[in-house]
């Protein structure tokens, strides 16, 4: 696990070494509005969606976990990561979750205005899709647009801005754990899931690999959001940058409200089993993934 964490390390360091790289090639005429973005994307993160795409490219070509990542997944990479970063400018404001910081750092509309935060949002999210347009990270315009269609159903009704829905809506009555694992799959597992998948497109992934990705990414998705919960009820804000507790402030019930500790814990242990099994056939080039989705449960933070 060792080697491996250094790798996330790296394949991190990776990822934003491009992504300063994207945001210093595009003019500034609103300079504001450019400084905010940087704030937002750059702002720390262990970067778990940019190494899931590198995870998938690099199983799907056959390249160990070392392989350094190619223009495609970084630039894929790099637009998941300022998608990411969009939703969570417009999740903290004012009307939504009403977070004051994050990763430890004042939350994107307090350290500039609650404008500035909606405008920063809207720019990271474009570009993003502006990102995997373009022909640098793809020759082939099929594979773009399939790069795109992928993002923006993630993004969209079915995925994050539908879940936020849900999950506003989970403030005013009382989700049941079917309601809860809808909504949750929604938010946060449609774009773990869509990191995946985008890696195994990259990659040019065989039909039944990108299967079994897809149903990896399924049960990752999931557990990640448990894990979550287990960490906004006894984790350590001072670790995790945050405070704690925050979702049951809120009225909200998660997965330890409903389920428990323990049986939370047991939950998110089997997906990550059940998940790791579905890559078993490609144990070579799979171990980085099967890694990734041990630590989504383990981390602190």
């Amino acid at each position: 696990m060792e080697n491996f964490l250094a790798q996330l390390r790296e394949d991190a360091a990776a990822c934003e070494t491009h992504i300063k790289a994207l945001l210093a090639a595009v003019p500034e005429p609103a300079a504001q509005l450019h400084e905010a973005m940087a704030y937002a994307v750059l702002n720390g993160g262990k970067r778990m969606r940019a190494a899931l795409v590198f995870g998938a490219a690099r199983m799907a070509v056959g390249q160990d976990a070392d392989a350094a990542p190619s223009e495609a997944m970084l630039r894929t990479a790099a637009a998941i990561e300022f998608l990411h970063a969009y939703s969570l400018v417009h999740d903290d404001l004012p009307a939504m979750d009403n977070a004051a910081t994050r990763r430890g750092q004042p939350s994107c509309h307090i350290k500039f205005d609650e404008s500035t935060a909606i405008l920063a949002g809207d720019a990271l999210q474009t570009m993003a899709f502006e990102i995997l347009a373009d022909p640098r990270t793809h020759a082939d315009a099929a594979v773009r647009i399939q790069l795109v269609a992928t993002l923006a159903k993630a993004a969209g009704l079915q995925g994050m801005a539908g879940g936020q829905m849900l999950d506003l809506q989970a403030e005013t009555r009382q989700f049941d754990l079917a309601e809860t694992q809808q909504m949750q799959m929604m938010k946060t597992g449609a774009l773990l899931s869509c990191a995946v998948v985008c890696g195994g497109i990259v990659g040019a992934a065989p039909p039944d690999m990108r299967a079994a990705q897809a149903a990896f990414a399924q049960d990752l998705g999931l557990a990640f959001q448990i894990a979550d919960d287990l960490l906004d009820y006894a984790g350590d804000a001072s670790v995790m940058g945050k405070p704690s507790g925050q979702d049951a402030d809120r009225g909200k019930a998660g997965f330890v409200a409903l389920m428990g500790v323990d049986a939370a814990r047991r939950t998110a242990q089997r997906m990550i089993d059940d998940a790791n099994a579905t890559l078993a056939p490609w144990q070579n080039t799979a171990h980085y993934m099967q890694n990734l989705a041990t630590f989504a449960i383990t981390r602190n933070s």
